[in-house]
Order: C-alpha cells, then structure tokens, then sequence
C-alpha cells in the first residue's frame, strides 16, 4: 500500500514540474513581450486550480498515509495555493489579471514564486523517488 502511495506521489509531482516549467516558460513570453498580457494571464489561470487539486492530493494522502514530515512539508505550499486562489480581488480575471501583472512588480514576483515551486517540486520528486523505492524494497 505504502508504495501505491508514492507511485501515485511520484507521478502527480511529475505533472506539478511540468506546471511549474510551463508558468516559468510563459511568464517569460510574457516578459519578453512574445505574447500580451491577456492572453498569458488566460492561460495560466486555467491551471490554477489543476494544480491546487493535484497539491492538496498530495498533501491530504501523505496526512492519510500517516507520513508525517512529508506531509509537513506539503502544508504550507498547499496552503499558499488555497490562499492565494480565495484571496484574488472580485473583478479580477483570476489569479493572474492582465490589468495588474505589470503593475508593482508583480510579473517578477510570479516568476519568483513559479522558480521556487519548481525547485520545491524537484526535492519532493527525488523524496518520492527514495520513498517509494524503499517501500518497494521492503514490501
């Protein structure tokens, strides 16, 4: 059973690395005007909730599966994603607005926190991978 927990974990974090490459690749288009800002924004938003989803999956299962720094270690970037989708201002587009991204630095600021989801994805990648092939070898 521990191991079905983590394949499913290895797999999921794999689709949250693609997500996290591909907000890094289009903020970018964004930054070096490739693309406007509305059709960026559109983009990015419909895989906002996709990757709340497949997070708090994640992060539920690990609390469920008794592994508890692991689930620790989820909690607060999933809470970040709850947060950050309750918390977008009424008029807005979504998360990412087309009005706003320009504005206060708010492009940077979404292409920091897309690098530092990726580099968070990676290190639970290779804690799935380790976890799963021990739970592979003791079974």
């Amino acid at each position: 059973m521990e191991a079905v927990v983590f394949v499913f974990s290895l797999l999921d974090c794999c689709a949250l690395i693609f997500l996290s490459v591909y907000f890094i690749i289009t903020l970018s288009d964004l930054e070096c005007d490739y693309i406007n800002a509305r059709s960026c924004c559109s983009k990015l938003n419909k895989w906002v909730i996709p990757e709340l989803v497949g997070h708090t999956i994640v992060t539920v299962l690990m609390l469920i599966s008794l592994h508890w720094f692991i689930f620790l270690l989820n909690l607060p970037v999933a809470t970040w994603n709850t947060y950050r989708f309750i918390m977008v201002p009424s008029g807005n587009m979504g998360v990412f607005d087309p009005t706003e991204i320009h504005n206060r630095g708010q492009l940077k600021s979404h292409m920091k926190e897309a690098m530092i989801k990726l580099g968070f994805h990676l290190l639970c990648f290779f804690m799935y991978l380790y976890s799963m092939i021990l739970a592979l070898i003791n079974d």
